[in-house]
């Protein structure tokens, strides 16, 4: 008998690889012990799985980040959330968050409630005053900040104060010490 088909059948790419990952309330299969085995084996990595039949279909839901030579360009598959259920905001001095939130009706399992928040820091030759987000009719939310040109860059000198009292006191100087 060839262990092929049982390890590559749905089952085994589909069902979470931990124990604890599990659902609650479940009971326990043979092969949910027999996995971080058959990982050793097959030297998969810990965590999750991809299925090998959806990995080839192309499809990605996750985002793409460039820091290329003119702009920072961070691309999110938002297709499940309203525009007014996704906002963009400069959140820190080279912070931009990207939040979606909604709670969807309710199912024969229970309410349905998607949220997610991705920040990405920039590097400081980056505008954070000319960000754009853009989303596109397929779900894509695009987020765009143009480098800093050359010229652009401030200087600025500060002004030297001289406040004539010293930063710490000095010992056996008149009233230092004197109770």
């Amino acid at each position: 008998m060839s262990l092929l088909p049982y390890l590559l059948g749905d089952s085994y790419y589909t069902r979470p690889s931990r124990l604890f990952d599990q659902h609650f309330g479940l009971v326990l299969e043979p092969e949910d012990l027999v996995q971080p085995i058959s990982r050793q084996f097959l030297r998969c990595p810990a965590g999750y799985l991809r299925n090998w039949q959806s990995a080839s279909s192309g499809k990605d839901s996750g985002s793409t980040v460039n820091y290329g030579k003119d702009q920072f360009s961070a691309n999110l598959d938002v297709q499940q959330f309203k525009p007014e259920e996704i906002s963009v905001k400069v959140t820190g001095d080279r912070e931009v968050t990207i939040e979606g939130k909604h709670e969807e009706k309710e199912d024969e399992h229970g309410h349905i409630y998607r949220h997610f928040i991705r920040r990405y820091v920039l590097p400081k030759n980056y505008d954070m005053g000319k960000i754009e987000s853009k989303l596109s009719s397929d779900g894509v939310l695009s987020i765009t900040a143009p480098k800093v040109a050359v010229g652009e860059i401030q200087h600025k000198s500060i002004a030297i104060e001289q406040t004539g009292q010293p930063a710490k006191p000095v010992e056996g100087a008149k009233g230092a010490g004197e109770k």
